[in-house]
């Protein structure tokens, strides 16, 4: 296929093991969107740590030591943590504060404040758009209440949203095609990052970075 040019772009991709790529020896999507692609990728990923603020390798406390010196940036791209999820986390609710809100008004502690928290500190420390991307489909009933807050906070903050749960190509793969592509119900196979979907995060940053 056709790579898209990123070669003049700076991307932070910020995650748990998926954007890691625990299931294809440290290799993922991010790692592609360099290769493949050209951008300048700073590859912020841990396996096992959550979105929500309750450790010291959490998403919000690795965004504010790990990558806050990075100097410019032409999109964040984050992911929506299984591990929330898996772990319980508190899912909390979209505030009813207003886009210009002090940082101190998010609750950190809960997924959907941790989501703001985000998206509010990298708006404001590199003015460049913010979005979030989802896993493909697995059996998890508070992963998709996640899905549904996220789209909820799209709507509030009018970020991107790389919506792999919902999106129809990915649910009807083959179930021979799925057994390829994924080492287990979360994680990637190197294949299905690069064939299945290293497409789609190419013609979603295309589109969110025009």
């Amino acid at each position: 296929m056709k790579h898209q040019d990123f070669s003049s772009k700076k991307i932070l991709c910020l995650g748990s093991s998926v954007t890691f790529g625990t299931g294809s020896n440290g290799v993922s999507f991010a790692d592609m969107l360099n290769e493949y692609c050209g951008a300048e990728v700073h590859k912020h990923a841990v396996g096992g740590t959550t979105l929500a603020d309750n450790s010291s390798d959490s998403y919000v406390s690795r965004l504010l030591s790990e990558c806050k010196d990075i100097p410019a940036l032409d999109y964040v791209l984050v992911q929506l943590s299984t591990n929330d999820a898996g772990r319980g986390n508190t899912l909390g609710c979209v505030s009813p504060e207003p886009l210009s809100a002090d940082l101190s008004v998010y609750d950190r502690q809960t997924v959907v404040g941790a989501i703001e928290f985000i998206i509010k500190y990298a708006k404001d420390r590199w003015h460049c758009p913010v979005g979030f991307y989802t896993g493909t489909k697995f059996q998890s009933e508070p992963y998709e209440k996640m899905v549904a807050a996220l789209l909820q906070v799209k709507e509030k903050w009018h970020i991107g949203v790389l919506d792999l749960w919902s999106d129809p190509e990915m649910l009807s793969v083959s179930p021979e095609d799925y057994q390829k592509y994924m080492k287990d119900p979360v994680h990637p196979s190197l294949e299905g990052y690069r064939d299945w979907w290293l497409p789609k995060f190419e013609a979603f940053l295309a589109k969110e970075m025009e």
